[in-house]
């Protein structure tokens, strides 16, 4: 493993400066953890009960507009100098109780209420969520709404950076309460290290610097890193990375990880590959000049969210032996870019014919895709920021997803109602396959106006042999134009939860059979 500065980890601060998340027993009186300088969040459930201490009344506090919904907040002054914001947490009964996301949305609406550095957050009881769940939401709700990217701006908003997060609970539940907030903070720091991989400037992020943030992350975080470049990834045959780097000026890099459990282990084997294009001009194939040139640093999402879950792996102690491929280049014009028409070689030896230099995610995922065929594996996963048509099709906060296995589909969309990452399922109707056909090559990277989510999964699937295999469309879901609850605007790191509960839950799936 080649040694590389620990510079670059200036640039994902998510990593190196975490907040501090400890467990603390809720005193008989929560006013004796009221401090100065602390916002204390106190649960409300639905409908609104008086809050002992405070003076407000059930009438009081619907009239101030807060009848216990999940999303409300109330800033009130406090003993001893604090800030108390109450927080809605919904029904308070099991039958219409609020699951473990609306926990997280909850805590979301206290943390950007809070403006403080040191936030102490009493559990809520009497709802339907088990203490270790909503331990876990909570924290994760709280890290991932306060989430910022201060590499290159101090905090737009003005408020203090999050230092401390304090959770008081029952002596009772203190240990399953400890476990929780402890799965929290490591996939809530999963979902923030990826989202400092997106939103860092392409000119900073490049395929090389993606490379040695991998190799710099690795040692601490136990998995292995392998990484190609130019020379190498000649060297296997790997046409389509090549012919996407083909107009840049900063070489590409593909980067293989892997985590293995403890030995002994009878683990099942996950392969996931990631498209890492570090921006995306569209090539020759130039993209319109409008707003969308500036999220296009946002075209590595995939890979980004596959390195980030892969720190999480050893800490919470994943079943699962991972192997990923993170593609990395920029896509560029100029005099040596690949031209329509031509036709490049991917690892394997299918040809291909470039019908649109824009979709190129395909043509780098296709060498990684053959490559993880050629290892031993039980299923294989990509995730990509891949179609406009994808994003039209189910909007901004939904993945398109498909498949050839349904068993490993199903595992896939459990995992994303765990982690609230939305996914749909999308029906792989090869019908539409010949739409690919190409008269040169064996195959077109694109296929007629119509369809075009569908066309990129029968690309994918065409270099897949076989395999139990899950495509995950995140074009939409992979940039907020605006803050929603815990998901801030910018690049939002889905899929690096999604897929770190993918790993710690995966069973060999049984069949395929996923097509219409």
């Amino acid at each position: 493993m080649t040694a590389v500065s620990d510079d670059v980890l200036d640039l994902i601060p998510s990593w190196g400066r975490e907040v501090r998340v400890s467990v603390s027993v809720l005193p008989g009186d929560w006013q004796q953890a009221a401090q100065e300088g602390v916002a204390l969040g106190i649960p409300v459930l639905s409908p609104a009960e008086s809050v002992d201490g405070l003076g407000l009344t059930a009438e009081s506090l619907r009239a101030a507009g807060l009848d216990g919904t999940v999303g409300q907040t109330l800033v009130h002054p406090g003993p001893a100098g604090a800030t108390v914001v109450l927080y809605g947490v919904g029904a308070a009964c099991a039958e219409a109780g609020v699951d473990a996301a609306g926990v997280r949305d909850a805590a979301a609406a206290f943390a950007a209420a809070a403006r403080h550095s040191r936030l102490v957050l009493v559990l809520p009881e009497d709802t339907a969520v088990p203490p270790e769940s909503a331990a876990q939401a909570l924290v994760e709700g709280v890290l991932l709404a306060r989430y910022r990217y201060p590499v290159l701006k101090d905090d737009p908003e003005g408020r203090p950076a999050l230092e401390e997060l304090v959770l008081l609970a029952p002596a009772a539940r203190l240990a399953e309460v400890e476990r929780g907030a402890e799965r929290g903070r490591i996939l809530a720091r999963t979902q923030c290290l990826a989202r400092d991989l997106a939103n860092c400037p392409p000119s900073l992020m490049t395929a090389a610097v993606m490379a040695d943030c991998a190799l710099a992350l690795a040692g601490e975080a136990g998995f292995e890193v392998e990484v190609f470049d130019r020379a190498a990834l000649r060297e296997l045959g790997c046409g389509g990375l090549l012919g996407v780097n083909a107009g840049s000026v900063d070489e590409p890099r593909m980067i293989k990880v892997g985590y293995a459990p403890p030995a002994g282990a009878q683990a099942a084997r996950l392969a996931l590959v990631g498209k890492g294009i570090m921006y995306d001009s569209g090539g020759i194939s130039l993209k319109p000049s409008d707003a969308v040139h500036a999220t296009m640093k946002n075209d590595m999402s995939g890979a980004g969210a596959i390195l980030a879950a892969m720190t999480a792996l050893k800490a919470l102690d994943c079943p699962t032996a991972v192997t990923g491929w993170l593609m990395c280049t920029d896509n560029m014009p100029s005099g040596s870019a690949t031209k329509l028409g031509d036709v490049l070689t991917i690892r394997g030896g299918t040809t291909v014919e470039v019908i649109n230099t824009d979709a190129e995610g395909r043509l780098v995922m296709a060498d990684a895709l053959v490559l993880a065929t050629e290892e031993s594996c039980d299923a294989i996963v990509d995730i990509a920021t891949l179609t406009g048509a994808s994003l039209r099709a189910l909007g901004a906060e939904i993945a398109g997803l498909f498949g050839n296995a349904q068993p490993l589909i199903d595992q896939v969309l459990a995992a994303a109602r765990l982690t609230d990452e939305p996914a749909w399922q999308l029906p792989l109707a090869r019908r539409y396959r010949a739409e690919l056909d190409s008269d040169i090559a064996d195959i077109k990277n694109m296929g007629g106006p119509n369809g075009g989510a569908i066309h990129a999964a029968l690309f994918l699937e065409d270099f897949v042999a076989g395999r139990p295999w899950a495509h995950i469309d995140i074009a939409g879901p992979a940039q907020n134009d605006v803050s929603a609850s815990w998901r801030p605007r910018g690049c939002t790191g889905f899929g690096a939860r999604l897929l770190t509960e993918l790993a710690l839950g995966f069973t060999r799936p049984s069949g395929l059979g996923a097509s219409a």
